[in-house]
């Protein structure tokens, strides 16, 4: 099978996941009947080496693909294994200048977890009536308000846009930010992957 061939398969295969039934659970590849089209066939079952350049020349049965609707991480600051949604759509990006909705402060997003990644005891401290969901971005701020600089871990749905457009003058932005241009930061070449 040509090689853009191979590759267009794989790539309806992506597109197409939706309409499989999501197992929490490993699915050889030659199971799923798209994806078998791009594969060989050997004794152990099927592989894609011979259609993807450089591809793992390994027994059939090592190659499992696993479909998750959910993944986990580990946060620190919980202390805890966090359960989030497979894709997540964050309002923000990192470097740029956002302002609490209530509250007077603004900051620079420094990072984002994909649903709440805290403390139970910080999200119960909380007054009830003002509790914003878990289940969406959590964003991680370089903040400043009139008297102060701090971190602050705010809600997507307790953020807007800043429209002050000026710096953030927190003593921690040199250290993760290069500069301030077009009204964002840009991270620093060594902090990125």
């Amino acid at each position: 099978m040509p090689l853009g061939e191979a590759y267009r398969i794989l790539a309806a295969f992506v597109r197409s996941m939706d309409d499989h039934i999501v197992q929490p659970r490993a699915r050889p590849l030659a199971q799923l009947p798209i994806i078998a089209k791009a594969c060989s066939a050997t004794k152990n079952g099927y592989i894609l080496a011979d259609t993807v350049p450089n591809g793992c020349f390994a027994n059939a049965k090592d190659h499992i693909f696993v479909c998750m609707e959910r993944s986990e991480f580990f946060s620190t600051q919980a202390g805890r294994t966090i359960n989030a949604p497979r894709q997540t759509c964050s309002r923000f990006g990192i470097g740029e200048v956002v302002r609490h909705r209530i509250f007077d402060f603004r900051g620079v997003v420094f990072d984002v977890d994909p649903v709440f990644a805290n403390s139970e005891e910080w999200y119960q401290s909380i007054p009830e009536d003002m509790r914003p969901p878990r289940d969406q971005p959590y964003y991680h701020l370089l903040a400043e308000n009139e008297d102060e600089s701090y971190v602050a871990y705010v809600s997507q749905g307790n953020l807007i846009a800043d429209m002050e457009g000026g710096p953030v003058d927190h003593p921690t932005v040199p250290q993760l930010f290069e500069q301030f241009k077009d009204g964002r930061y840009r991270m620093r070449r060594s902090l990125t992957h």
